[in-house]
C-alpha cells in the first residue's frame, strides 16, 4: 500500500490559497482535503460539512478538550481547527491529505508530525496583498488593516517551511506547488 502523506498550504488571507487548492483539487481528485471545524458563521453559500464544519464555541471547546483536533488556531475572533480522526483515517489508506491552514496550526502541525510537507503561498508584493483584500469586499477597513497587519508576521515566517510559492500568476504557483508535490527533485529549483 501507498504511503500517506501530510501537506500543509499555508499562506497570508487573500493570498490566493483556496483558489489554488481548488484547482488543484480539479486536477488532483486523488488528494484529499480535510475540511476544518469553526465557530465563524457560515457565508453565503457556504455548506456544513462540505466547506466548514460549523459548532459553537462551546462544541469547539469540548473538541479540544478531548483531543478530537490536530491543531486549532483563533483567528479574528473565531475558532479554527482540523480533525484529527478523519485525518488519521486518510494517511492510514494511503492517501495524501491537504490542510489549508493558518500558520498557527500549521506550527501545531509541524511539531507533532514532523514528516508534513509544508508549502507557504506568497503574495507577488504587500500592495498586491492589499489590492487583493480590497477587492475581496468583504471585510471593512478596520479589518483589512488587520488582515494586512497579519500578513507581515506570517509573511516572515515563510522560511519555516519546505516550499515556498510566489502566487503572482495562478497557472504558474498551481504548477509549482504541482512539481513541489508530484516531482520533488525538481520542486527545489522549480518552487522557489
Amino acid at each position: 500500500m501507498a504511503r500517506g502523506k501530510l501537506i500543509v498550504l499555508t499562506g497570508p488571507s487573500g493570498v490566493g490559497k483556496g483558489t489554488l487548492l481548488r484547482s488543484l483539487l480539479r486536477r488532483h481528485p486523488e488528494l484529499y482535503l480535510s475540511i476544518s471545524v469553526t465557530t465563524r458563521a457560515p457565508r453565503p453559500g457556504e455548506v456544513h460539512g462540505q466547506n466548514y464544519y460549523f459548532v459553537t464555541r462551546s462544541e469547539f471547546e469540548q473538541m479540544v478538550m478531548s483531543h478530537q483536533l490536530l491543531e486549532w488556531a483563533e483567528f479574528a475572533g473565531n475558532y479554527y481547527g482540523t480533525p484529527r480522526q478523519a485525518v488519521e483515517e486518510q494517511i492510514r489508506q494511503g492517501n495524501w491529505v491537504v490542510l489549508e491552514i493558518e500558520l498557527q496550526g500549521a506550527r501545531q502541525i509541524f511539531q507533532s508530525l514532523p514528516d508534513t510537507l509544508g508549502i507557504f503561498i506568497l503574495p507577488p508584493s504587500m500592495s498586491e496583498l492589499e489590492q487583493r483584500l480590497r477587492g475581496r469586499a468583504q471585510d471593512s477597513e478596520e479589518a483589512i488593516l488587520r488582515r494586512l497587519e497579519r500578513a507581515k508576521t506570517e509573511v516572515s515566517a515563510a522560511d519555516e517551511f519546505d516550499i515556498c510559492v510566489i502566487n503572482d500568476d495562478l497557472d504558474r504557483a498551481l504548477d509549482r506547488i504541482e512539481a513541489a508535490l508530484f516531482a520533488p527533485t525538481e520542486a527545489a529549483t522549480v518552487a522557489v
